[in-house]
């Protein structure tokens, strides 16, 4: 604990202390420095008192082990308070992170899970532009569990959704590397939620909130209760309870053009987008071909070969029309645009609009837990508390109706497969075929004698197989995700002589993650009624329940994460400097952390022993970490003081690093501090990285250049006349799986800091803050460009990869076959730069006792975010889509930005918010090479090439009735603007997730009340 005088502090040229105390009572998320406790930090209760408060006041801050006499340290550090939340009109801690400004790279939101996000049902935040394994987030200083399942299967985080919203005091951000004393994963900064010390009486509050649309409703109860006092008492006591609720939003309850796949309005300098409707009408009035549409399309092929019969017709025709979508929800202008059951000259297709059907702007979510803290004072000056959590999150979304055969489907995961039969078994060119003949055995219904023709099957009685593609209508994809969150935390601190005082720090957290997937078709069940002809196929909507659930059977997978750490300190001061004593802080930490996360569909029974379209990844470890770690404060004189620490970390997986920190700060002058910062910092490779025992795939499509002539020539063609390759070539995708590697070592960074803080005038301060973060031995996967010219020349492929060839081209049955997969592991390869700068004003001014004003700005800006490769090639990214794997194309805009301005009236408040998210090129260098960067080359021309700014703007008004009663009511996008139009973001469908935020919802209303008892 650090107990401050202000009237001492101000002594030290501290005044700017002061006024940061009066800025976190007032605006939100004021870019602060304050006074720093040690990694396993005992919470304290906030002050809110005025800069011109001159009782001592206890302040906890992140990123220190020391007490001191000056409550400004060199690193900068943002505070998020419950009450700057309130003031904003935001539901959730959650809700809050996600709007910092350095909140900036590839964060993980709640709407991710509405469009099958790997990660479903989770939230993470990711500061500087770097990915969310490169945030540490500690509850009251000590560490969370991960999520169980990572985020692509590679980035371990702790879920935000795990947070006890209703007990937490204020969350503090620190902006700034922090290994030294924390350990991995602390590179671009730290997050610390830290709860409540003490709570009396009775609390709580109920709120309701819908959108002007009247969907997307939420709902929020909470109740705390405590009894004692510690400074009276000795002790307190309290418990408190929470429920919150949101419901799911569908793409077609929003408007045009985000409730669609029909883009032909959509227009820009003459450029209007496509028809994306499956099968639907293009601009210049052809009608496209057949996908994989609801219900089932079929045809004719070769019973032995599964080859096209010549002079017979390979045009697939549906086996009952259209019959089977379901419309019964649209309006007739939303049924137009869903389907078409015209018959042209060539056989009726059906139009099927994926995103008005079946399209989910958000999930369900429900969020419900108790917390219980008992704290007591012991001795002169001991205090020990103890804390329980337990939180359960769960959310649910329907997609789309379930696929009986797709085209290398996300979602497929191959990693065991080295012979073509396995392949041809389940791979790319995989194609379900419906039999001439069924039979009950199901198993050989070619000599059975109990065979009769297929009646699902229209050309049985010609001999003929049917290959069939398409989903089943009466049965959709629904995803369910529960995390179940259990925390308990002990800590004890005091003073062990008048000079040496120590804290002791225990905490376990437990999260148990069970995902269910229903309408998942499972590949033998579904062969066995083909085989057996229980499903109608002819029509779709006969099937009995019974046989659905039989072919798709509910999937049910449970994963857990633990953690387990215990940490203690001592810290005393040496001997006196001129500006005061040379502190030394030691502390020893030891922790375990392990994540069994396994398969939901795997395949070690065979490939027919999965689902379709199901993710497979699944990753197994743990691991033992030892540390040591101190912290050195020398205050030279008044105006100059040195800050260093040095943390050395041990795991039992063989790795070890030693992550030093230096930091200075000078005071020239009462109103003007000067800070910066030098740090080393280290993160371990996560445990999907390293222990994955099903692997990562992504699919690439494949492009002229990775093929030769001499492949080339095999099936009639040549670079020179690629067009006319087939489609076996032309439209090839190859899956790109990343394997695990426990011999990775960690990644290294180096980071710098260097700002000011300038307060001209009483209750007005400017912040400034530079950071410079590079990152060497960068987790990577390899670069599979030499395994694939190898394999199309014909020559051995090289060490460390493995090359799976796909199914042969039933057309060209002797050539050689395309490639199927590319296997390779992860390595230490590149360097990534983060660099950028953070602006903050502040002013707070009390005009008389009735009336107060207060603003706040905060705003951070990308210099730089870029990797450089092994052979020197560089990609940049701020300002563009990039890194677009890594973001999920949510992108690196340069610009972001909150400015809250407050007016308090006696006891009426009134608050507005601006939220500012820059625009961004469309381009991305990792998908369009180095030097692309502005270049807009992902755009098809249709929206401008750099999608615009995005400015929105929060209303909040609250009225204290007594001091037992607030009302307040507030206005989300308050203008109703929606995101601005992004057909290349794959997160969300035309916007940006991370940049349209809630203002997807439209203008929302949110009304409740608080009370205190």
């Amino acid at each position: 604990m650090v107990a401050i005088s202000m009237r001492t502090s101000l002594r030290h040229g501290a005044a700017l202390s002061a006024l940061i105390v009066s800025t976190i009572a007032g605006p939100a998320f004021a870019q602060s420095t304050v006074t720093a406790d040690e990694p396993a930090a005992q919470p304290a209760t906030v002050p809110t008192t005025t800069a011109a408060q001159t009782d001592d006041e206890t302040i906890v801050v992140t990123g220190s082990l020391l007490r001191r006499a000056d409550a400004e340290t060199p690193s900068p550090v943002t505070v998020v308070t419950t009450e700057s939340l309130d003031r904003r009109g935001l539901a959730t801690i959650q809700d809050g992170l996600q709007t910092l400004s350095s909140n900036n790279g590839p964060a993980l939101t709640n709407s991710f899970t509405a469009n099958g996000a790997f990660a479903g049902g989770a939230s993470a935040v990711s500061l500087r532009g770097l990915s969310s394994n490169s945030t540490l987030v500690l509850f009251d200083g000590l560490r969370g569990a991960y999520y169980p399942l990572a985020d692509d299967g590679t980035r371990n985080f702790v879920d935000l959704n795990t947070i006890p919203d209703d007990i937490v005091q204020e969350v503090q951000v620190l902006r700034d590397g922090a290994s030294s004393l924390y350990g991995a994963d602390a590179v671009a900064g730290v997050v610390n939620i830290i709860t409540k010390k003490q709570f009396k009486g009775v609390g709580g509050r109920a709120e309701a909130g819908i959108s002007e649309r009247g969907d997307a409703s939420q709902y929020r109860m909470s109740l705390t209760a405590g009894i004692g006092d510690l400074s009276d008492d000795g002790f307190n006591i309290y418990g408190s309870g929470f429920y919150y609720r949101s419901e799911a939003l569908r793409a077609a309850n929003r408007r045009y053009p985000y409730n669609t796949d029909d883009l032909r309005q959509v227009c820009y300098e003459g450029n209007c987008g496509a028809n994306g409707v499956l099968n639907g009408t293009e601009a210049d009035g052809n009608t496209g071909g057949f996908e994989i549409t609801t219900p089932f399309a079929v045809r004719p092929r070769d019973p032995i070969t599964g080859a096209a019969i010549p002079g017979v017709s390979s045009r697939y025709q549906y086996l009952n029309g259209c019959q089977g979508l379901p419309t019964a929800q649209l309006s007739t202008a939303e049924l137009a645009l869903a389907q078409n059951a015209a018959a042209p000259a060539n056989g009726v297709v059906c139009q099927e609009d994926l995103t008005l059907l079946y399209g989910n702007i958000a999930p369900r979510i429900e969020r419900f837990g108790g917390s219980a803290r008992a704290t007591a004072k012991f001795g002169d000056n001991g205090e020990a508390y103890g804390e329980f959590n337990f939180l359960q999150t769960n959310t649910f979304y329907e997609g789309l109706p379930a696929t009986i055969r797709g085209n290398a489907p996300a979602g497929f995961y191959f990693p065991r497969y080295s012979t073509s039969a396995n392949i041809a078994a389940y791979g790319n060119n995989t194609i379900l075929q419906l039999p001439v003949y069924i039979c009950q055995s199901g198993v050989n219904c070619s000599t059975a004698a109990d065979r009769v023709l297929n009646p699902n099957n229209p050309f049985a009685a010609q001999n003929q197989t049917a290959a069939i593609i398409g989903r089943i209508p009466n049965l959709r994809e629904q995803n369910e995700t529960r995390t179940r969150a259990y925390r308990a935390a002990l800590g004890v601190t005091g003073d062990i002589t008048d000079n040496v005082s120590y804290n002791v720090g225990a905490t376990a957290m437990h999260i148990d993650l069970q995902t269910r997937a229903n309408g998942y078709v499972r590949i033998q069940n579904l062969l066995n009624a083909v085989n057996t002809g229980s499903y109608n196929f002819i029509n779709p909507q006969a099937n009995s329940q019974a046989v659905l659930d039989q072919i798709a059977p509910e999937n049910i997978n449970n994963a857990t994460s633990d953690l387990y750490q215990a940490q203690a300190s001592v810290q005393t001061s040496l001997f006196e400097l001129p500006g005061g004593p040379l502190a030394i802080g030691v502390g020893t930490a030891i922790r375990y952390e392990a994540v069994d996360a396994p398969s939901a569909n795997s395949d070690i029974n065979g490939p027919t022993q999965r689902y379709f379209r199901l993710n497979g990844f699944a990753a197994k470890g743990n691991r033992t970490v030892y540390s040591a770690y101190a912290e050195l404060e020398a205050p030279i004189v008044d105006q100059f003081l040195i800050n260093a620490s040095g943390r050395y970390d041990k795991y039992s997986s063989g790795q070890d690093n030693f992550s030093p920190k230096i930091g200075a700060k000078f005071t020239p002058i009462r109103q003007l501090v000067v800070r910066g910062t030098w740090s080393k910092g280290f993160r371990i490779p996560s445990f999907g990285e390293a222990n994955a025992t099903f692997p990562t795939t992504g699919y690439v499509s494949a492009t002229q250049g990775i093929y030769n002539d001499a492949f080339l020539s095999q099936y009639g063609c040549s670079l020179a006349t690629y067009t006319r390759c087939p489609s076996y070539i032309s439209a090839a995708t190859y899956g790109q799986t990343s394997i695990s590697n426990p011999d990775l070592k960690a990644e290294k960074s180096r980071s710098y800091t260097a700002g000011i803080l300038f307060e001209p005038i009483r209750n007005v301060s400017f912040t400034v803050d530079y950071y410079n973060i590079k990152k060497t031995d960068a987790i990577t996967t390899a670069n599979n460009a030499p395994a694939i010219a190898a394999y199309y020349a014909g020559q051995a492929i090289p060490a460390g990869y493995t090359v799976i060839p796909d199914a042969v081209d039933i057309n060209n049955p002797t050539a050689r076959p395309r490639i199927a997969f590319v296997q390779s592991p992860f390595i230490n390869a590149n360097t990534i730069k983060s660099e950028g700068i953070d602006f903050g004003i502040n002013a707070n001014y009390r005009f008389n006792d009735d009336l107060r004003v207060s603003s706040n700005l905060e705003a951070s800006y990308i210099l730089e975010l870029s990797t450089t490769f092994p052979d020197g090639s560089k990609e940049r990214y701020e300002g563009t889509l990039g890194n677009y794997n890594l973001t999920a194309g949510s992108g690196t805009p340069q610009w972001r930005g909150t400015w809250l301005n407050t007016v308090e009236f006696r006891d009426v408040l009134v608050s507005a918010t601006v939220n500012y998210f820059d625009g961004y090129d469309l381009s991305a260098e990792d998908q369009t090479g180095p030097g692309t960067a502005g270049d807009c080359g992902l755009s098809d021309g249709t929206i401008p090439c750099k999608v615009s700014d995005y400015i929105t703007v929060d209303l909040n008004t609250s009225f204290k009735v007594n001091d037992r009663f607030t009302f307040y009511v507030n206005a989300i996008n308050l203008f109703d603007r929606l995101p601005p139009l992004d057909n290349v973001t794959y997160g969300a469908h035309l916007y940006n997730p991370v940049q349209g935020g809630l203002g997807i919802l439209g203008r929302y209303f949110r009304a409740g009340v608080k009370v205190g008892l």
